[in-house]
């Protein structure tokens, strides 16, 4: 049978700003392990620390500008329309410098958890 999802569950979030984060489907919303599905909406300004995931992670930009630094200090700019994809396993660091700040949808596989996500220890922000 179909489970309806009601509302979503606002989950702190990482990185100097505060983030708004609405989880719809995953591990604290729908207890969903397979998948998390989430809304993100980040300020001007957010950058939150370097991450070496033990998930795939999707990411559709739906407003502003999502900026992906990667390991080797390229830093791919995922701009309203696009997406970018993050396999587990490969350094990551997210932010939103512009303005304007940025919407976005997440799809993590396995779901997003804090176990898993594996951030730095160090925190260069």
């Amino acid at each position: 049978m179909p489970i309806k999802i009601n509302s979503p569950s606002l989950i702190k979030s990482a990185g100097n700003k505060p983030k708004i984060i609405e989880e719809y489907i995953g591990l604290v919303n729908s207890r969903t392990s397979e998948v998390s599905i989430a809304k993100m909406k980040s300020p001007p300004g957010w950058i939150e620390s370097g991450q070496k995931p033990e998930f795939d992670e999707f990411t559709v930009v739906l407003k502003g500008k999502l900026y992906v630094k990667t390991e080797a200090d390229e830093i791919i700019v995922i701009s309203a329309g696009e997406a970018v994809i993050a396999k587990r396993g490969e350094w990551v660091q997210y932010s939103t410098p512009d303005k304007d700040g940025a919407e976005y949808i997440s799809v993590c596989m396995p779901a997003f958890s804090l176990e898993t996500v594996n951030r730095d220890e160090r925190n260069d922000l």
